[in-house]
């Protein structure tokens, strides 16, 4: 009897912790993670968790309201040595790899799979056609804000072949995912599967977090049709709404002072 009481105990207390979880606004994909964790790991960790008003803004997350994609994003209160110290977490949680690229070298080079289903692609595969490649890394396929990012690039897709541009998306999600996210929003362009974050790390722009493994950080990269890196764009968590039309603009000036 009394080991069937602290079973229905062990239950309601996941319960209660699980809808407290489903119940937070954070549209970040990473953070939710570390909620749904923590929800079994330790409840003074789901505490803390539930507390913080925002996360650090150089991993490109955010909280925001749900009644408006994106909207309402706040600063964070704390710094990040404050964060670390009082999750009791790894310091260097979250951080974004170092090692961006320089503007004006050769962008790195990749043989992902593509979302299309028909093989891999490469950078050299896509700087052959002559055009530039606006080659963006998310987070996580179905997430608000990697929704309403495709969405702007879908929008604008006219613009940018005006512009003798082609749009690519890249994230840790498998082919799959990718496949399902773009047929769901009707996206005229495709992404790459970048298991594992090899190429996230080589482009500076990967989440490495202990525990969850290595994910691509909101940033989007520009590159001219001789394979050469022109631009990175790597505040865009607080911009999605504009970030295609910011991107636009840039690429328009780049392609006239070339």
């Amino acid at each position: 009897r009394e080991s069937s009481s602290k079973t229905s105990t062990t239950t309601a207390t996941r319960t209660t912790r699980k809808i407290l979880v489903n119940q937070l606004p954070c549209e970040a994909f990473v953070m939710k993670m570390m909620f749904r964790k923590a929800m079994f790991v330790s409840p003074m960790l789901l505490l803390v968790l539930l507390s913080l008003e925002a996360v650090v803004p150089t991993l490109g997350l955010s909280l925001s309201d749900n009644k408006s994609i994106g909207a309402g994003r706040r600063a964070f209160l704390g710094s990040v040595g404050t964060a670390a110290t009082a999750l009791t977490l790894n310091p260097r949680l979250g951080w974004a790899d170092n090692g961006l690229p320089l503007p004006g070298s050769p962008a790195p080079e990749f043989e992902l799979p593509n979302s299309r289903g028909n093989g891999v692609t490469t950078l050299q595969a896509l700087t052959k056609s002559g055009k530039w490649t606006v080659l963006y890394f998310y987070p996580g396929a179905f997430t608000s804000g990697c929704t309403l990012e495709a969405r702007g690039f879908q929008r604008d897709l006219d613009e940018y072949r005006k512009l003798n541009a082609q749009i690519v998306g890249v994230s840790v999600d498998p082919v799959e995912k990718n496949a399902q996210f773009c047929s769901e929003e009707k996206l005229d362009f495709y992404m790459l599967s970048d298991r594992g974050g090899l190429i996230s790390k080589k482009y500076g722009s990967a989440l490495s977090i202990p525990g969850f493994g290595t994910f691509s950080n909101r940033q989007t990269y520009i590159i001219d049709p001789n394979g050469n890196l022109r631009w990175i764009f790597t505040d865009v968590e607080s911009r999605i709404a504009r970030h295609s039309s910011e991107v636009l603009e840039k690429l328009s000036e780049l392609e006239r002072t070339a």
